[in-house]
């Protein structure tokens, strides 16, 4: 009776798992491109803010921060057509980056709200109106870090700097 129950149990334990692992498939499924803007919000639901583009379109974001390290964002383009839908927290993304020519509503667009906004420190190089804008993410998929962006008073960017994150990565617990 008993190697009943251990089989019944562990099929079940394996029913469970396979259900879960369909449900995550389920929502990360990205629209295609080409979909139209009502369709790709009856898939993903209501974006967290929407970011006018440049070219007419408009960057749909799905928001990750302030404690997860993922930020989605659908690129809608002026023909109300979904171009891209992509996970951009990462490396590559953060590389674009420049230095005094990207402003806070490029970056906006680029990786959406992030998980903390606050005063530069006063100790660092940076003027007294400097403000920075912090993004947690996994450093190459793996390692938990943030990516912290530097404006200057008129909002363009200065600096960028990653450092490990200090609420979730394993070295900082306990100070």
């Amino acid at each position: 009776m008993s190697k009943l129950i251990k089989n019944t149990t562990t099929i079940a334990a394996t029913l469970a798992v396979a259900l879960a692992l369909s449900a995550c498939s389920t929502f990360s499924k990205a629209p295609a491109a080409g979909t139209p803007l009502a369709d790709v919000t009856a898939k993903l639901g209501k974006p967290a803010a929407v970011y006018p583009d440049p070219d007419g379109g408009q960057v749909l974001e799905y928001r990750g921060q302030p404690m997860g390290q993922v930020q989605h964002m659908a690129r809608i383009g002026a023909d109300g057509r979904l171009i891209s839908y992509e996970q951009v927290l990462t490396n590559e993304n953060f590389a674009k980056l420049g230095t005094k020519r990207w402003t806070k509503d490029d970056v906006l667009r680029s990786f959406g709200h992030p998980a903390d906004i606050s005063p530069a420190r006063a100790t660092g190089p940076f003027p007294d109106d400097a403000e920075v804008w912090s993004y947690r993410y996994k450093d190459d998929g793996v390692w938990n870090a943030m990516m912290s962006v530097y404006f200057n008073a008129r909002g363009v960017v200065l600096h960028t700097a990653k450092t490990p994150d200090p609420i979730l990565d394993d070295r900082y617990k306990g100070f």
